[in-house]
Order: C-alpha cells, then sequence, then structure tokens
C-alpha cells in the first residue's frame, strides 16, 4: 500500500495536496521553504533529524548531523531537518554526496543550507529557507533522529509522506495519505478538464467561474 501511495503522490504536485489539505479540514503545507537544488517533484516518506542551538553537550557520541538519517533512508525517504533558526548550516555538501550515493530522494532543512552550488552540481533536491557559508560546527547539533518535529505548527512523524516542488512542501500524515491523495487526484483531474477546456476556445470566465471557486468545497 505504501509503495502505492508513493507512486500516485509522485503524479501530483504540491498546490494539489496542499488543496487537498484544505478541503478536509487538515494541515501539512508550510511556506518559506524554497527549492534550492534539483527539480522537479520530490516525495517520499519522511526521515527527521531535530537540531538544537549550541555544540553538543559534553560526552554526546560524536555524530555527524545528519548521519543517522542517511543510514536510516532508502530509496523512497526524504530527510527533513528540524532547525532552531540560526545562521548556520543545517545540510552541507559532504551530507549530499552521502545522501546521493544511498539513494536519498532529498532533503528539507527548516533553515539554511550550506554548499548549495555543489548540490545543484549533483542535481539532488534540497529545499531549505535560506543559504548560508556559516558551518553548524559549534552553533547547531543533533538531538535525535525519526523522532516528531514541528515546522510552522505542523507535527511530523517519521514515515509521514511528503511533497515539494518549487512551490514548496507539504506533509501528510500516513493515516490520512490515502484520503489526501484521493482528494488531490480529484482536484488535479478537474483542473486538467478546465486546461483542456481552456485550449478548446471556452470563454475564461465560463470555465473559471463558480464551478471552480466551489471545487474545494464540493471535495469535502
Amino acid at each position: 500500500m505504501s509503495a502505492e501511495l508513493l507512486e500516485r503522490l509522485r503524479q501530483l504536485d504540491a498546490c494539489s495536496v496542499s488543496d487537498a489539505l484544505d478541503a478536509l479540514g487538515l494541515t501539512g503545507a508550510v511556506t518559506g521553504i524554497a527549492r534550492r537544488s534539483g527539480g522537479g517533484v520530490v516525495a517520499g516518506r519522511v526521515v527527521t533529524v531535530a537540531l538544537a542551538e549550541g555544540p553538543a553537550p559534553a560526552g554526546a557520541p560524536k555524530v555527524h548531523l545528519g548521519a543517522r538519517a542517511i543510514e536510516a533512508g532508502d530509496a523512497n525517504s526524504i530527510i527533513v531537518v528540524s532547525h532552531p533558526g540560526i545562521d548556520a548550516g543545517g545540510w552541507g555538501g559532504v551530507l549530499t554526496q552521502a545522501a546521493r550515493l544511498a539513494g536519498i530522494q532529498g532533503v528539507i532543512v527548516d533553515g539554511p543550507l550550506r554548499d548549495v552550488d555543489e548540490a545543484n552540481g549533483l542535481d539532488f533536491p534540497i529545499f531549505a529557507r535560506a543559504t548560508t557559508v556559516r558551518t553548524a560546527r559549534g552553533r547547531v547539533h543533533e538531538v535525535a533522529t525519526n523522532v516528531p518535529v514541528t515546522i510552522e505548527a505542523v507535527t511530523i512523524a517519521p514515515g509521514d509522506y511528503v511533497i515539494s516542488d518549487g512551490s514548496g512542501a507539504v506533509f501528510v500524515a500516513a493515516d490520512k495519505a490515502d484520503k489526501v491523495i484521493r482528494t488531490a487526484e480529484r482536484i488535479a483531474a478537474k483542473e486538467r478538464l478546465m486546461v483542456e477546456a481552456l485550449k478548446s476556445g471556452k470563454p475564461v470566465l465560463q470555465v473559471l467561474g463558480a464551478d471552480y471557486e466551489d471545487m474545494l468545497e464540493a471535495m469535502q
């Protein structure tokens, strides 16, 4: 079931999934996280990394942030990094190389990204709030891997679904994925019919009239 849902999710875009969440009265869309490298639509299951400000506590295991998430992920995974928001990289070039070699689908950082040119050179999809040259060393540290995190009041659990493209990122709780994806498919199909109607010469006011405005409400 998970593989089928992922394949269907990958046929959609972030906006149609966001619209489906709205229609169902659910949250999951986040703003301000932009594409920094790679292209196209990226969708997968979430592996989380939780970061905190400051150096790692004395005696904590010396493991590079993000390394555990790469080991925990697979070809259907997108790594989601919760970041304290300071000017320090939440992801960088060596991690990008490692994630790409591991087959990870992409990375979403709720904070700054380093080594963006390297990521672009690898055509590896990364979405982040900003770019920076500042290292994470001494500024942020990893608290945990594969724990629930919160981005813009959206709680994201390991194994949830996410889709991200040039418009932004949208998270879908695993237990709601089937209903959300079915609703998004109906919205996307409706919009395709509307585009076909425009191309056939129908007046724009007719095509983009009350029927369109009522579409989301009708999906409930």
